[in-house]
């Protein structure tokens, strides 16, 4: 039986430490825009500090809930159905510049469906592989039934546009899958299918395709496609071992494109150098770490998969985040989990978390 009573504290402390080092790095990466714009330099920061507040309250009040309540579909199919419902509002909304990612209620307050779809889609595979892991080998009632509902999430997300997340989105199935027993020759089999469409969106789109080729060579566009990483790779570049200093740093100052969003790892990295930036890395290592840990001592399959798909869509997020400000991906909108503004990508991840630290209780 499981012995434990308490959540995993190292899990738990490095979640909150995350939350301060965002919210001071926010402050840093905004106040001088948030002046400009909204002539007060709190307005970016007070907005992620109210999202956090609500998002810790959500994280507590789920560690209490016992995760088998989502075991049910009684809980999944309503979640599908109303996360589906959301994502496909979005077109009904006027976006911005072609792009529908937002629900917007008034002037400031905004809501992205597409973070919901992430936990969503973890408690769906949970919940529909649990009892099927005996029959992985059966792709036609139960791999091409578990795919339905993420293939419908990723096609909606992608049409958004939001490459970034659909691709989150994707790697998590991938992994879930595997997990469950899935045959390597499968998910080689899903990704050939999957080229031709990820070669169209890529190719075939002018400005994903100037990304490619600035990815490339990020020197052939410096003012046009290649600005945001060249800024981004300025910022870095100059952080040095220390960095200039906390509120110090010179790219965010309207030079580097979403500071305090898309590209905060960068403004870590010029303000408190390679020390600071490499101690966002060990945190989200330790965060990795404890929930991969909790999802193998897990007796429970359905808490096992939980875990791990909750796990997993945190450190993916956060690679890609952290590769695209290294160039090391090309440039996508993705934000770096607990840190980067943006309340719905906080309060969503702390849920999330909430559910993660349930599990914890039950582990051996």
């Amino acid at each position: 039986m499981a012995k434990r009573v308490g959540v995993d504290k190292w899990m738990f402390f490095t979640t909150l430490l995350l939350i301060v080092v965002g919210l001071a790095m926010v402050f840093s990466a905004s106040a001088v825009v948030a002046q400009e714009r909204y002539h007060s330099e709190f307005a970016d920061v007070g907005r992620q500090a109210g999202w956090a507040v609500a998002g810790v309250l959500a994280m507590l009040a789920l560690m209490q809930v016992d995760y088998s309540h989502y075991n049910s579909p009684r809980f999944i199919y309503p979640a599908l159905c109303v996360t589906t419902l959301l994502l496909v509002s979005v077109f009904f909304i006027p976006g911005s510049h072609n792009v529908h990612r937002w629900i917007r209620f008034g002037g400031h307050f905004t809501f992205q469906p597409s973070e919901i779809a992430k936990p969503v889609l973890v408690l769906f595979l949970a919940w529909f592989l649990s009892p099927r892991l005996d029959a992985m080998r059966d792709w036609k009632h139960t791999l091409l039934r578990a795919a339905v509902m993420p293939v419908v999430f990723i096609l909606l997300i992608v049409k958004q546009p939001d490459l970034g997340t659909a691709l989150v989105l994707a790697g998590v199935t991938a992994m879930m899958l595997v997990l469950a027993g899935m045959e390597w020759k499968y998910l080689f089999a899903a990704f050939c299918a999957t080229l031709p469409g990820l070669a169209v969106l890529l190719f075939m789109v002018t400005w994903r395709r100037q990304r490619m080729l600035v990815f490339l060579n990020p020197e052939s566009d410096p003012q046009g496609a290649g600005f945001h990483i060249n800024q981004s790779l300025i910022a870095v570049g100059t952080g040095g071992l220390t960095g200039h200093g906390y509120m110090e740093g010179m790219q965010k100052l309207f030079f580097l494109p979403e500071a305090s969003t898309d590209f905060i790892f960068a403004n870590i990295a010029e303000e408190l150098g390679f020390i600071g930036a490499i101690s966002i890395v060990v945190l989200f290592v330790v965060f990795g770490v404890r929930g991969l840990r909790t999802a193998f001592r897990s007796k429970d399959t359905f808490a096992q998969l939980t875990a791990f798909g909750l796990t997993t869509a945190i450190l993916l997020q956060a690679f890609f985040n952290i590769s695209v400000v290294l160039s090391l991906v090309p440039t996508k909108g993705i934000p770096l989990p607990l840190i980067s503004s943006g309340g719905t990508s906080l309060f969503v991840t702390l849920a999330g978390i909430g559910i993660l630290l349930n599990i914890t209780r039950k582990t051996d």
